[in-house]
């Protein structure tokens, strides 16, 4: 379970040059402090005594320059029944303090999106959990065991492994009419004992990719040891949704970070001889050794003057970690977790359940998802989008968590597969393929995606396959591109369409913040990328 929204805002503050309040003709602008806490935003204003309490879910952020914003929230008039809108002005520092806040902002919503849903869930469905003996599975800072007691649990376990436990018992403490009623136990659920069964299971066991860090193992090991038969878990239901895209953008990117390989005097050393190997590594596993022995000594001087072969026991996995990826260097493919636009999909997407309920420990080691799309345009087909969505199956009321593009973002966006070669396709034409992944030992998975696109038109039946790409990534640690979705210029023979409504499932549009419009990169460009590929 992530830390909650209290305990990871809590005292985040920033200086305020000055603050005005918008509404008041005779306020004046005086230094103030903006103040993070667990229900969102407090701007204070020294010359007065009353601080401005911000919804960050309700309210609206603007900037009106690199260190100015103000901030509009509704409010309303009890006694009269009328509703109008009051704001502030904020000013900062400098433009790093105005970045940071505006950073901070977002994460909370993030983070909010996700806790209210849980609440929602649970508050929604009281008749599942009134009377009930619940247990919280990695508990986290014990936030879901206080809605489990708010909807009346008899008793609530909350079980966390990590240091995070004492957290969980200050927390809880905090809010003694409900404290009585949990117990928090720190350890991991294989090894805990609990004096009786649960009726419910509560968690958040969710990574990107929905299986990332490999906690659905422990929820699942925590359903066979402590729940009844009949119990519920919440959430009991689990999907990756999958869809081709194409990025021209994302792509140029990646392949742009093989530059770096052509530096002929990189602190005295020539480079260009990994150029080609390096290439292929953001695409593709390269050999570690290979990149070990060649240029580790060489990067020592720029990882903090350290002997790397001492300080990292000559591994590989923590030199990667410390030394390169800080400078933005990834030797080997790596997914990618962004906020994409829908638009990209150039398919409607499928989808692949895990049923938390049934399946069993030993079937999340290995997980194959055989592929198949048909292209609604025709486009360079670059890799693989996934997100995932969690259900609540309550009593009562039945919701659903996603993390779909386009709707709320949330700390987990979305992650992309990209593949060394793009395929091309035409509208109508078949996609198939497989999303393979295997379960490691550094608590996640190596996935092994392959795409194919088949025949197309008449005769295509008695066709075959006309491309084939694929990749190999690791989903440890991906290369985290967060930026917003940008607003992309349309094919001219794609037109707008609804790709990820699926189901049950309604996805509403959502406006973005400050996008940066951008042009399609041009036909050279994409041809010297092309080209560059085919000689490594």
């Amino acid at each position: 379970m992530e830390d909650s929204l209290g305990q990871k805002w809590k005292n985040r503050e920033f200086a305020l040059v000055s603050v005005a309040d918008l509404s008041s003709v005779s306020s004046s602008a005086s230094p103030g402090i903006a103040r993070f806490d667990s229900n969102g935003l407090q701007i204070h204003q020294q010359s007065q005594q009353i601080p401005f309490n911000v919804d960050l879910r309700t309210s609206q952020l603007f900037r009106l320059g690199s260190v100015q914003s103000v901030c509009m929230v509704e409010d309303s008039d009890a006694d009269q029944k009328i509703s109008y809108s009051k704001g502030v002005t904020i000013q900062f520092r400098n433009e790093e303090e105005s970045a940071a806040f505006h950073s901070v902002v977002q994460q909370w919503k993030k983070e909010a999106n996700v806790q209210g849903t849980y609440y929602a869930a649970v508050i929604e469905n009281r008749a599942d959990f009134n009377g009930r003996i619940v247990v919280d599975v990695g508990a986290g800072s014990g936030i879901l065991s206080l809605f489990a007691a708010q909807a009346g649990a008899k008793h609530v376990y909350a079980v966390e492994a990590s240091e995070m436990a004492e957290y969980a018992r200050k927390l809880i403490a905090g809010n003694p009419t409900l404290a009585q009623r949990i117990t928090v136990i720190k350890g991991k659920v294989e090894d805990v004992e609990l004096p009786e069964k649960a009726d419910i299971l509560i968690s958040e066991p969710m990574g990107t990719l929905l299986v990332n860090e490999r906690m659905l193992e422990s929820y699942v090991i925590a359903r066979d040891r402590f729940l009844t038969p009949t119990g519920k878990m919440f959430p009991g239901v689990g999907r990756i949704h999958m869809a081709p895209f194409t990025d021209e953008y994302l792509f140029i990117e990646i392949a742009n970070k093989a530059l770096f390989w052509q530096q002929q005097n990189y602190y005295g050393v020539d480079l260009t001889p990994l150029h080609g190997t390096a290439f292929q590594g953001y695409f593709s596993q390269v050999s570690y050794q290979l990149v070990f022995q060649n240029i580790g000594v060489d990067i020592e001087m720029h990882c903090r003057g350290s002997n790397w072969q001492t300080e990292f026991g000559r591994d590989i996995n923590n030199f990667i970690h410390y030394c390169l990826q800080p400078l933005g260097i990834y030797l080997l493919s790596v997914p990618v977790v962004d906020a994409f636009d829908p638009r990209l999909l150039i398919a409607p997407p499928m989808f692949h359940v895990i049923d938390f309920t049934k399946i069993k420990e030993e079937e999340l080691y290995e997980i194959d998802i055989p592929l198949r799309f048909i292209a609604s345009v025709g486009a360079r087909v670059h890799g693989l989008a996934c997100w995932f969505d969690v259900l609540f199956n309550g009593s009562t009321v039945q919701r659903w968590l996603t993390t779909a593009p386009g709707s709320p973002t949330t700390h987990w966006y979305q992650l992309r597969c990209v593949l060394s070669q793009p395929i091309y396709v035409m509208a109508g034409q078949e996609i198939t393929g497989r999303l393979h992944l295997i379960a490691h030992n550094a608590q996640s998975y190596t996935i092994y995606l392959t795409l194919s696109a088949k025949m197309w038109g008449p005769g295509a039946e008695q066709g075959g396959i006309l491309q084939t790409s694929s990749c190999k990534l690791d989903l440890k640690e991906p290369y985290y591109r967060m930026s917003q979705p940008q607003a992309y210029a349309l094919a001219q023979d794609q037109q707008p369409q609804p790709l990820i409504q699926t189901q049950d499932i309604h996805i509403q549009s959502q406006e973005l913040d400050e996008p940066d419009i951008m042009q399609q990169p041009s036909p050279n460009r994409c041809a010297q990328i092309d080209s560059l590929m085919q000689n490594v």
